[in-house]
Parts: structure tokens; C-alpha cells; sequence
């Protein structure tokens, strides 16, 4: 009888338990491979929303210089405009999309229609107040408007919908309102443009909320219910010796018609920037349009910044610099 050696099963032994010994391991390199791949994933897709964020915001903040080129004529006339133009590019977006069917669905119910009308009601004045505030020289009035929106949106959730302040939310409120006091008495009126275009927009906001829409399909449902009684201003309005048919030049009609494309390509930015990033990120990147038309009121066309006006600014600022840090804690 051969006997096997007794250490001829050990190496075959050994390499069985190398293999179990390794296979922990190697699941173990696998899966830190994973998280931080996706870890580098998730990074840059935030870098890459941050990016179309910013150039949302940015390009907002420039429409300023944009509608400067139009102040020869009447804004309620240049809204008309926006909303028949916008209409036109969107629908072309709801068809690349090809989300008419839910536009359809959204028509059909009454009570989306209901909210639809109403969000394009708020939109409509915001745009009203923003496009007369710059072709009539009131382009800082605006920045303070915007300033005040988080303020004014803050203000909407605690009476509006009952949430409870925090205290630096209080402390906001206190100071904002000293600002309107301070501008009400240095203007001798309140600051109306900027009340109405933070108001506006804050409930805008709102009532985005209670629409079964995304960000796109919403505007365009908004945008096609106006563009019916927009045809009917523009109508109305071409008859003047001072309207937009009668007097516009050529290089006037390409800033007329591009209206719809300066209002669609923003939110198209920005609604793939609300996918990709917190809106702890997204809300502080909303200052950049004040922040733009602030220096472009005062450096650029001249708007008078006296001291009282810098002041009231001042409280605003210091507002919501306490509700951002408290949001960072």
C-alpha cells in the first residue's frame, strides 16, 4: 500500500482557504470602488448642475441689458410680445419633449387649469413690473425686489402656510421691515416695484407648488394660456403711431422676437440645475440676479444710490445674511 504524504493535501488545503480568505477582500475592494465612484458621480454631477445653475441666474440678471434695448417702447406692448413669442418656443419644447399628451390632461382638469391661470396671472405681473421697472430707469428698485423674495417667501410660509419661524426667521422679518420703513420715508413713498416683484414672485413660487407639472410644462401651460389675450393687446396696441409694428427697426424686431427664447432658455437651465443639485445650493445662487442688477443699476446706468437707499439695502442685506447662516447651522 503507498501511503500519500501527509503534507500532500496542505498546499491544495492552503489554496482553498488563500481563495475564502480573498474573496472578502476582493468584495470588499469592489464595493469601496463603488462608493466612491458613485461618490465621484455624485460630486460631479453637483459641479455640473452648480454650473447650469449659475448660468441660469446669470443670464437672468443680464435680460436687464437685454430689455434696455427695448425702452423706446411701451412695456405693457413689450410683455405682449414676450408672452406670444414665449408661446411659440415653448410649444416647440412641448413637442421635443413630447409631453402634449400631459398638457392636454392638464387642460382637461379644471382645477390645473384653475391653478394654471392664476400662476400666470402672478408670472404676468412679475414680468409686467420687472420690464417697466428697467425701461423706466428703476432697474435698482428691481434688485431690491429680488433681494427680498427669499424674505417674502420665508414671510409666506409662516402665515400662509403656518410654519413655525425660527428665531433668525424673526430677526429677518424685523430688519426687512425696517428696510421698507427706512426707503418708504427717504423716497416718500413705499418701495412699490420692489414689494410687487417679491410678492409676485414669491407667490408664483406658491402656486407652482399646487401645479402636477414640472418646471417646463408648467411654464408652457402658463405661457399658452396668455398668449390668447396677448394676441388680443397686440391687436389692440399696433395702432399707435409709437407701437413696436409701426416704429421698430430691424435690429429692434430681432430683440422683440427674441423674447420667447430669452425666457425659455433660463429655465431650461434652471430647471436641469434643480435635478442635479440641494436647494441648500440652489437658493443662495438666486442672489446673484439682485446682485447683477444692483451693480448694473448703479455702475452702469447711473441710478441714484443715496445714502438713505444705501442703508435700507443695508437691513436687507444683514437679513438675509442671518437667514443663511442659520440655515447652515
Amino acid at each position: 500500500m503507498i501511503r500519500r504524504p501527509a503534507d500532500s493535501r496542505r498546499p491544495s488545503r492552503i489554496g482553498r482557504a488563500s481563495d475564502r480568505d480573498d474573496a472578502p477582500r476582493q468584495d470588499l475592494d469592489e464595493s469601496s470602488a463603488t462608493v466612491v465612484g458613485g461618490d465621484d458621480a455624485a460630486a460631479a454631477r453637483i459641479t455640473r448642475g452648480v454650473r447650469v445653475g449659475l448660468a441660469a441666474y446669470v443670464i437672468w440678471g443680464l435680460l436687464t441689458i437685454y430689455w434696455k434695448q427695448l425702452s423706446a417702447f411701451d412695456a405693457v406692448e413689450l410683455i405682449g410680445w414676450r408672452m406670444v413669442c414665449a408661446g411659440v418656443v415653448m410649444a416647440a419644447i412641448v413637442s421635443v419633449r413630447r409631453s402634449w399628451p400631459r398638457l392636454r390632461a392638464a387642460f382637461a382638469d379644471r382645477r390645473t387649469l384653475a391653478r394654471l391661470v392664476v400662476a400666470a396671472a402672478l408670472l404676468t405681473a412679475n414680468w409686467g413690473s420687472y420690464v417697466w421697472a428697467v425701461v423706466n430707469d428703476r432697474v435698482i428698485e428691481t434688485a431690491l425686489g429680488y433681494f427680498m423674495a427669499p424674505l417674502a417667501t420665508m414671510a409666506i410660509g409662516v402665515f400662509v402656510l403656518r410654519e413655525q419661524p425660527s428665531h433668525a426667521q424673526r430677526v429677518a422679518f424685523g430688519l426687512a421691515s425696517i428696510a421698507v420703513v427706512i426707503l418708504t420715508v427717504s423716497n416718500g413713498q413705499p418701495p412699490w416695484i420692489a414689494l410687487l416683484l417679491a410678492g409676485t414672485w414669491s407667490l408664483y413660487g406658491l402656486s407652482k407648488r399646487q401645479i402636477s407639472l414640472d418646471a417646463v410644462d408648467s411654464l408652457a401651460g402658463e405661457t399658452f394660456v396668455l398668449v390668447a389675450p396677448a394676441i388680443v393687446l397686440l391687436l389692440v396696441v399696433s395702432g399707435r403711431t409709437n407701437s413696436v409694428v409701426n416704429t421698430a427697426t430691424p435690429r429692434e424686431w430681432v430683440f422683440v422676437l427674441g423674447t420667447g427664447a430669452i425666457t425659455a432658455i433660463p429655465l431650461m437651465l434652471f430647471a436641469s440645475a434643480a435635478k442635479s443639485i440641494p436647494f441648500t445650493l440652489l437658493g443662495p445662487l438666486n442672489l446673484i440676479v439682485p446682485v447683477i442688477n444692483f451693480g448694473l443699476g448703479w455702475l452702469l446706468y447711473d441710478e441714484a444710490m443715496p445714502a438713505e437707499r444705501v442703508v435700507g439695502f443695508a437691513f436687507v442685506w444683514v437679513a438675509l445674511i442671518v437667514v443663511m447662516a442659520d440655515r447652515v447651522r
